[in-house]
């Protein structure tokens, strides 16, 4: 385990916990995080455990979630950690991007899921979207949430929601896995215009969270 020293904090800063057992990659992530400006880690956890005790005092903006821990699992920590930190902002690590794996976080509390391939850029915007409120899944495990949906033959409700064409769009996006700011260039239009229409799609629609929308959208309640 490693920790910052306690330091005065920017009002700017995004502080960030992991817990990852593989040693290297641990290290690699701390370091990412420590050396970009605005970004800081707070504290790198080898089980489950640990962070379930180190985590809590800390509050940290983000949580980063390895799944595949010795003894307790990543999903049941993110379970046992949003009890103990309710406004946790967790977003889950891996290498796996089965069904299962997916849905099992995201209803454990998880705010996102991405690739443990993602590029160490596209990560850092996850992190940064993820502590804004937002929840970003990679491309990869975004298609397999659609992907599932689909499967089960429903159609889309979206008129249904008075959602307006660029809010079909921007959650159609969502679907897909882009970031906010990705889907600001896309549109070319503000980052701040996107979060706008996403507060707004999740009021239609009734919802708090991106995985959510997708599968009120796709006509199905599984994770709702």
């Amino acid at each position: 385990m490693s920790t910052a020293e306690p330091t005065t904090r920017p009002a700017d800063l995004i502080e960030v916990a992991l817990v990852e057992d593989n040693a290297g990659f641990r290290e690699s992530l701390a370091a990412l995080i420590n050396s970009t400006p605005g970004f800081r880690c707070t504290g790198a956890f080898a089980s489950a455990e640990e962070g379930l005790k180190q985590i809590p005092p800390l509050a940290p903006d983000v949580v980063l979630m390895d799944i595949h821990l010795p003894r307790m699992s990543g999903i049941e920590c993110v379970r046992q950690l949003k009890g103990k930190l309710s406004d946790a902002r967790i977003l889950m690590l891996t290498v796996f991007a089965d069904r299962d794996h997916i849905f099992q976080a995201l209803l454990a509390g998880a705010s996102g899921y991405v690739s443990k391939r993602t590029a160490p850029a596209d990560l850092l915007k996850a992190i940064e979207e993820v502590g804004s409120g937002g929840a970003p899944m990679s491309s990869v495990i975004a298609a397999r949430v659609v992907e599932y949906f689909n499967q089960k033959g429903v159609a889309a409700p979206a008129n249904e929601a008075g959602l307006s064409p660029r809010e079909r769009e921007i959650l159609e996006l969502l679907a897909q896995g882009y970031l906010y700011k990705e889907i600001a260039d896309r549109l070319s239009i503000a980052f701040d215009t996107v979060q706008w229409h996403i507060r707004h799609i999740y009021q239609k629609l009734h919802v708090r969270s991106r995985s959510q929308a997708i599968a009120k959208y796709l006509g199905h309640d599984l994770l709702l």
